[in-house]
């Protein structure tokens, strides 16, 4: 078939599910589209999603992930009392190992201390797509539809806009960006046949065009990330295809025909950079070796299936077994990669994204698309309710490690907020509203208690921990009662 006259599945499979002549729906790209039509990523505030207030958690439950999570914020054991007074208690009588706190008891007490209110804003005249810590966590990189890329000094407690980079052959917006591993260089992509590279620091740009040469007329990269050594540079495209680009070759090595329709998400499994994560619009979460990917036959290590329609992003955990999707389902899942789908969760996902008759570019998710029981073959551990996929490709994340334990899932919405989740029950513990349009990129800091939002307002807000006010009144009556308690001591 004619690359240049592709038809998405998704627009294929709706053609087919619409029956009548009146009611052909045909979509060539159902992803982060090259036209503002009439929307702006308002539709969210006429749209609560749905909560789910008593979570599945049985099949967490028993997961090697809950161990390892409990273990990281040093809960695992017997019910004990864990509050930050107890913890103080221990640390100044020298019950504490080392006479300091450890790991998983920092991460412990970082949960008291969740960002609830936003300190700092930088506003643009268009909508910020993207925006990401870089893994030392002292820049801050944001990309907006105004075709440039702000370069923010995040060290000892700033949030400093220090360079701004006009962004080269850019179609309708930057939609990805990503920082080489040594932090010396950026990396963004569009609808454009290269994905470019940039440097960071200097006074000279010095912009380099990454060919990979694709066959599609129409082409965009929708997601990229890159090797932790730097070396190769993985997209994921329009055309349903991964690409990887080796930077010491300086051309594409592989062209891999992966999903049904536009691949969304990419993700690198751990460090070792093997392991390869995809995520398209058929709904399909894939596995691939990169040890073993050869062009000529594409196969898969396996298929995670179990959402109702596209993927939009896709997080690793790290550690090379577990990662989470987004998706227009209106669910984030949760995965151990050890345990594959069995046919019938591929083809009872396929069905799915067959029934699904409605875009969520621009119109309201339907009641009928807000099912809740699982689909037949899903393998997901969990999966979290309670915020709006709309208009855009919204990102969601883990929690950073060194504070958290990982112990979050946090996501973008399209109703305008930052919505964190419990891993392990499943329940909403924080959300963070104050945008005017959905949120479509969110990155929690590699290191300090500090998330950024970047929004279709135009405006992204940096977010820490406040502690509430309190009034003199208030602390009177404080004081009144620490005089009775110490009264009747």
């Amino acid at each position: 078939m004619d690359q240049s006259n592709r038809i998405s599945t998704r627009g294929l499979m709706r053609l087919l599910h619409g029956g009548r002549a009146a009611s052909l729906q045909l979509i060539q790209s159902d992803s982060d589209d090259d036209s503002d039509s009439a929307w702006d990523g308002r539709l969210g505030d006429r749209y609560n999603p749905p909560v789910d207030q008593h979570p599945d958690t049985r099949d967490i439950d028993y997961s090697e992930i809950k161990e390892k999570i409990l273990l990281e914020t040093a809960n695992l054991g017997p019910k004990a009392d864990y509050s930050i007074t107890r913890l103080l208690r221990q640390r100044q009588l020298g019950l504490c190992r080392n006479s300091s706190f450890s790991h998983g008891e920092c991460s412990r007490v970082a949960s008291h201390f969740l960002p609830n209110n936003f300190t700092c804003t930088d506003s643009y005249v268009q909508k910020a797509f993207c925006g990401i810590y870089s893994q030392d966590g002292n820049i801050f990189m944001s990309a907006c539809q105004d075709q440039y890329i702000r370069l923010y000094d995040t060290r000892n407690g700033k949030f400093k806009n220090f360079k701004t980079i006009k962004a080269r052959d850019v179609g309708w917006s930057v939609l990805d960006v990503a920082f080489t591993p040594d932090g010396a260089c950026l990396l963004y992509s569009s609808w454009s046949d290269y994905i470019h590279i940039c440097n960071v620091f200097g006074d000279v740009e010095n912009h380099t065009a990454l060919d990979l040469n694709p066959e599609e007329r129409r082409f965009c990269v929708f997601s990229i990330t890159v090797s932790s050594d730097g070396r190769e540079i993985l997209g994921g495209a329009n055309d349903g295809c991964l690409y990887v680009f080796d930077r010491e070759q300086n051309s594409r090595t592989l062209k891999i025909d992966s999903h049904e329709d536009d691949v969304n998400a990419v993700a690198f499994a751990d460090v070792s950079s093997q392991i390869l994560f995809s995520g398209g619009d058929d709904a399909l979460c894939k596995v691939w070796d990169r040890r073993t990917l050869r062009e000529d036959s594409p196969q898969p290590v396996g298929i995670l299936s179990g959402h109702r329609d596209g993927i939009t992003f896709i997080d690793s955990k790290g550690d090379a077994r577990y990662l989470i999707s987004n998706s227009k389902d209106q669910t984030i899942k949760l995965w151990d990669i050890r345990k594959f789908s069995p046919k019938e969760g591929l083809d009872a996902s396929r069905m799915a994204v067959i029934q699904q008759n409605w875009d969520y570019r621009w119109q309201q998710v339907p009641k009928r698309a807000l099912k809740k029981h699982k689909l037949p073959g899903d393998t997901s551990l969990m999966t979290y309710r309670g915020h709006g996929v709309l208009h855009t490709l919204i990102r969601c994340r883990f929690s950073p490690s060194f504070t958290t334990g990982q112990q979050y899932v946090y996501s973008g919405c399209s109703t305008g907020k930052v919505v964190i989740y419990d891993v392990l029950t499943g329940k909403i513990v924080k959300k963070l509203s104050n945008h005017e349009a959905c949120v479509r990129d969110v990155s929690w800091h590699p290191y300090e208690e500090k998330i950024v939002s970047s929004s279709w307002d135009g405006h992204v807000r940096l977010w820490e921990y406040r502690q509430a006010e309190y009034y003199e009144d208030d602390l009177a009556a404080v004081n009144c009662k620490g005089m009775e308690f110490a009264s009747v001591k």
